[in-house]
C-alpha cells in the first residue's frame, strides 16, 4: 500500500462515496474538469460523470443554495468553496437554512450536506486564502465544524462527515495538504465525529490543538520529553460540538492545560475550551490555562506569514510557564 498525503485521502474518500452511494454530489468552482484549485477532486468528473461531479460559476451563495435544496430533497452533496475566505456570500444559506431546515420542519426534513474548504494560512496567500474563522460556524446551531489534521483522518472524517444526516462544514488545512504522508486504506471505514483523538499520553500537561497546528504542537511535546516534561496531545478534529468530556479528563490527569490554534485569539475555539475547563474542572487545574493562538489581526502577507503562526517556539514559552506557576 502506498502512502497518500492529506489531499489524496481527501479524493480517494469522495471517489469512495461516489462509488457506493448514488445520491452524492460533488460540486464547486473548477472542480470538475481542472479538478480543484488544490487537486482534491482531480479525476472523479472522468470517472463518475459530468452529472455526479461538475463545475459551478463562480457564485458561492448559489452553491450553498443548490447544495440546501439537493440536500432537502433526499440527494447528498459535497460542494467545495475554493477558500475558507470565500464562504462569506455562502453564510446566509448556510445559516439561515442548512442549519435549520431540521428544527424548522420539525424533523420532517434533515440536511445531509458538506461543505469543503481549504483553510488557514501558511501557504503564502492573499489575504482572503489565508482564512482562519472556525469560530464564526462553531457558534452557529445546527451545523457541525470538522478538521482533520493528517491524511487518516481526512479519510475517515469524510466519509462520516458525508454519511451524516445534517451539515457539515469540513475544513481541510492547506499547510499540510502535502506535507504528511500516512497509509490510508480504502476500506470506507469512517472515524466517528464529535469525538477527539488522543495522539500521544502524557502526565504533566495536556496540549489541545486541531488541524495543521498539531504539526508545531506534535514538535512541541517532543521537545518537552527531552526537558523531562511528559505532554499529552488531544486533536479535538470536530469543533462542534465539543468533545469536553476527553479533554477534561485529560486535565484531571495532569492539572496543566496549553491550547493551540491559529485563529485569531479573541473568542477563538480555545476560549470556548477554556471556558468549559473553568466551570468544570477548575479544582483539577494547578496552573492558569494558556492560549497560543494567531494575533487579532488580518493574516499578514507573504514574509511575515511564519510571525503570525504559533510556532513550536510560543507553545514551549507557555507549556514552561503552566510548568512554573506556584
Amino acid at each position: 500500500m502506498s502512502e497518500i498525503t492529506l489531499v489524496e485521502a481527501v479524493t480517494q474518500a469522495l471517489a469512495y462515496e461516489l462509488a457506493h452511494d448514488q445520491d452524492v454530489l460533488v460540486f464547486g468552482e473548477d472542480v470538475g474538469a481542472n479538478g480543484g484549485v488544490f487537486r482534491a477532486t482531480e479525476g472523479l468528473q472522468k470517472r463518475f460523470g459530468s452529472d455526479r461531479v461538475f463545475d459551478t460559476p463562480l457564485a458561492e451563495s448559489m452553491i450553498a443554495g443548490m447544495a440546501v435544496g439537493m440536500a432537502a430533497e433526499g440527494l447528498k452533496p459535497v460542494a467545495e468553496i475554493q477558500f475558507l475566505g470565500f464562504i462569506y456570500s455562502a453564510f446566509d444559506h448556510i445559516v439561515s437554512h442548512a442549519a435549520r431546515l431540521r428544527n424548522r420542519t420539525r424533523g420532517r426534513l434533515s440536511c445531509p450536506m458538506v461543505i469543503r474548504a481549504p483553510y488557514g494560512c501558511g501557504i503564502h496567500a492573499p489575504e482572503h486564502h489565508s482564512e482562519s474563522t472556525e469560530a464564526l460556524f462553531a457558534h452557529i446551531p445546527g451545523l457541525r465544524v470538522v478538521m482533520p489534521s493528517s491524511p487518516t483522518r481526512a479519510y475517515g472524517l469524510l466519509l462520516a462527515a458525508i454519511r451524516d444526516p445534517d451539515p457539515v462544514i469540513f475544513l481541510e488545512p492547506t499547510r499540510i495538504y502535502r506535507k504528511i504522508k500516512q497509509n490510508v486504506p480504502d476500506d470506507g471505514q469512517a472515524l466517528p465525529l464529535d469525538r477527539c483523538f488522543l495522539l500521544r499520553e502524557g502526565s504533566d500537561v495536556t496540549l489541545v490543538s486541531w488541524g495543521a497546528m498539531l504539526t508545531e504542537t506534535m514538535a512541541a511535546a517532543h521537545t518537552l520529553e527531552t526537558q523531562g516534561i511528559s505532554a499529552e496531545v488531544i486533536d479535538v478534529a470536530t469543533l462542534k460540538p465539543l468533545d469536553m468530556d476527553s479533554i477534561i479528563q485529560s486535565v484531571e490527569k495532569t492539572g496543566r492545560c496549553v491550547i493551540i490554534h491559529e485563529a485569531a485569539r479573541t473568542c477563538g475555539i480555545g476560549a470556548e475550551i477554556a471556558a468549559q475547563l473553568a466551570e468544570k474542572a477548575l479544582t483539577s487545574l494547578i496552573a492558569p490555562i494558556q492560549r497560543v493562538t494567531g494575533f487579532d489581526t488580518i493574516v499578514p502577507l507573504y514574509k511575515m506569514e511564519h510571525l503570525y503562526l504559533p510556532s513550536e517556539a510560543r507553545i514551549l514559552t507557555a507549556v514552561h510557564e503552566v510548568m512554573a506557576f506556584e
